[in-house]
């Protein structure tokens, strides 16, 4: 895929969206994971765990990012766009996962 080259005809549909979506969840995890890094002289390593978990999460949404939007680019084109559950259902993992980590870091103070 080319850098500018649009897989559809309308520059603003659903695929831009999304990606500005995901842009933003990227955002929201580091800015989470540095309120998790300010914890660190309080409550020390156990602080590490959730802001670790919310920047792999970051990592793997930015490093996943392109082939999300092809994915939904070519499939609008062919007016056939699959849902990707695997996405959701990994985000909503994470938001559990780093919230457990969350009350077991205030726990451990």
């Amino acid at each position: 895929m080319a850098r500018g080259v649009s897989l559809h005809r309308d520059p603003g549909l659903q695929p831009e969206r999304t990606a500005m979506s995901w842009d933003r969840t990227l955002l929201a995890l580091f800015v989470v994971a540095a309120l998790f890094l300010r914890w660190y002289a309080t409550v020390g390593l156990a602080s590490l765990i959730p802001a670790g978990l919310c920047g792999v999460a970051a990592l793997t949404i930015h490093l996943t990012q392109r082939r999300r939007y092809a994915l939904q680019s070519t499939g609008l084109a062919a007016e056939r766009v699959k849902a990707d559950v695997f996405a959701v259902l990994w985000t909503v993992v994470l938001v559990v996962a780093v919230a457990a980590a969350g009350l077991a870091a205030i726990w451990w103070l």
